[in-house]
C-alpha cells in the first residue's frame, strides 16, 4: 500500500474542489461555463473543455465498470440461470441495474433510496475501519514498520499506471470536483447568495455559504480519506500476501476475501450489501451529475440555452435515460470492471491538471478577492 499517495491525493484535491466551489458561490456559474473562459479557444470551445470531453469518453468505461460491479454483486447474491458469474445472469442483472437506475431518477422515492444507500455506506465504512484496525489481532497482522513502508516514496515496478489511476480516483476526482459546482448551485449555496452587487450584505451571505461548503467538504474528506486508507490496508494485509489480484468479473469475489478471510464466510453477504450500496450510490449520483455537465457543454457551444429552464430540464432528462444505457452497453462489451475503472482513473488524473489551471485562472479573474481562503488553505492550493 502506498499510503502517502492515498493521503496526498485526497488532501490536495479537496483544495481544488473548495476553490472551484468558491468561484461558483461567488459568481453563480457552474464549472464548464467557467472552464470555457480559460484561453485559448478552438472556435466556441475552450481547451479545458476539450480535455473534459476526452475524460468524459473515458468515464463511459469507468462508470460502465461501476454498473458491472453492481450487476456482478447482485448476480452473486441472486444468480439467474445457476452460474452467478455466467454471461446470462450478469447480462440480465446489468439490464436490471440500468433500467432500475433510470426509473429511480424519475421516481419520487429517490431521496428515500439515497438515504438508505447513505446509511449502508456509513455502516460498511465503519465495519471496514474496525476490521482494518483489528487486523493486528488476526493471522493477517501488520506492524508499524509495514505502515512506515507505505509512507516511503517508492512505487513497485510496473505499478505506475495503477498509481496514476489511484491518484485520479481516490478522494474527490477531477470529475467530482467539476460536478460539485452544479450541486453548489442546486443545493442553494450559490442561489441563496445571489448576484454580486458589491454590498456588505452580499459579502456576508457569500462568506456564510462558503463556510457551509467548507464544512461539507471537510466532513466528506474525513470520511473518504480514512475509509480509503482502511480499505488499502486490508488489501495489502489480506490480499497481497495470498497473491490475490482483483480482475475481470471475479473482482467482487476476490475483494470480498478481505472480509471473509478475517470474519468468516458469513461476512461475504455483508460485503455484497456494502458493495452494492457503495457502487450503487456512486452510480445514482453520477447519472444526474453527468447529465447536467453534458447539457452545460452543449450550452457553452451554443446548442442549448442554459438559462432556459424548460429546455435545460428536457435535455437533462434525455441524458438521464441515455447515459445509463450507454454505460451498461460499455460494460457488456468489455466486461472487465477493474480495467474499465483504471482507464477512467488515468484520464481523471490527467484532467486534474487542466482543472487546476482553470481554477487558478478563475480565481484571479472572477472570484471576489474578499472571499479568498486563509494562508493555510492558499498554501495547500499552491501545493
Amino acid at each position: 500500500v502506498i499510503l502517502w499517495l492515498v493521503i496526498f491525493s485526497t488532501l490536495v484535491k479537496v483544495a481544488v474542489q473548495v476553490e472551484l466551489a468558491r468561484w461558483t458561490i461567488s459568481t453563480g456559474q457552474p464549472a464548464l461555463t467557467g472552464y470555457n473562459k480559460v484561453p485559448p479557444k478552438l472556435g466556441p470551445i475552450g481547451w479545458v473543455n476539450l480535455l473534459w470531453v476526452v475524460m468524459a469518453l473515458s468515464k463511459v468505461l469507468q462508470i460502465g465498470g461501476i454498473v458491472g460491479g453492481v450487476a456482478v454483486a447482485l448476480s452473486i447474491m441472486m444468480p439467474i440461470g445457476g452460474d452467478p458469474l455466467g454471461g446470462t445472469s450478469i447480462g440480465i442483472w446489468t439490464a436490471i441495474v440500468t433500467v432500475g437506475s433510470i426509473a429511480l431518477l424519475y421516481s419520487n422515492r429517490y431521496s428515500l433510496i439515497e438515504f438508505g444507500a447513505m446509511l449502508l455506506v456509513v455502516i460498511f465504512s465503519f465495519v471496514t475501519l474496525v476490521i482494518a484496525f483489528g487486523l493486528p489481532f488476526t493471522p493477517f497482522a501488520f506492524d508499524a514498520a509495514d505502515l512506515l513502508s507505505g509512507l516511503t516514496f517508492t512505487i513497485p515496478a510496473g505499478a505506475i499506471g495503477a498509481a496514476i489511476a489511484m491518484f485520479g480516483i481516490t478522494g474527490v476526482g477531477a470529475d467530482e470536483i467539476t460536478f460539485y459546482t452544479y450541486w453548489c448551485v442546486e443545493k442553494g449555496y450559490a442561489r441563496h447568495v445571489g448576484p454580486n452587487d458589491g454590498s456588505e450584505e452580499w459579502a456576508r451571505r457569500a462568506k456564510g455559504w462558503i463556510s457551509v461548503m467548507y464544512k461539507d467538504a471537510f466532513v466528506s474528506w474525513c470520511i473518504y480519506t480514512f475509509s480509503t486508507i482502511a480499505f488499502y490496508i486490508m488489501g495489502a494485509a489480506v490480499l497481497n500476501p495470498q497473491g490475490l489480484v482483483p480482475a475481470g468479473n471475479e473482482m467482487i469475489t476476490t475483494v470480498s476475501r478481505m472480509y471473509t478471510d478475517t470474519l468468516g464466510e458469513w461476512a461475504g453477504f455483508l460485503f455484497l450489501i456494502g458493495a452494492i450500496a457503495v457502487l450503487g450510490s456512486t452510480l445514482w449520483a453520477s447519472i444526474p451529475s453527468w447529465s447536467r455537465m453534458y447539457v452545460n457543454l452543449l450550452a457553452v457551444i451554443g446548442a442549448v440555452d442554459w438559462h432556459d429552464t424548460r429546455q435545460r430540464t428536457r435535455w437533462i432528462r434525455i441524458f438521464t435515460v441515455a447515459l445509463p444505457i450507454i454505460w451498461g452497453l460499455a460494460y457488456m462489451t468489455v466486461q472487465s470492471p477493474v480495467l474499465m475503472i483504471q482507464i477512467g482513473g488515468v484520464a481523471t488524473g490527467i484532467f486534474l491538471l487542466a482543472a487546476v489551471v482553470a481554477v487558478w485562472y478563475l480565481r484571479r479573474s472572477e472570484t471576489d478577492p474578499d472571499l479568498y481562503g486563509g494562508a493555510a488553505f492558499n498554501a495547500l492550493l499552491v501545493i
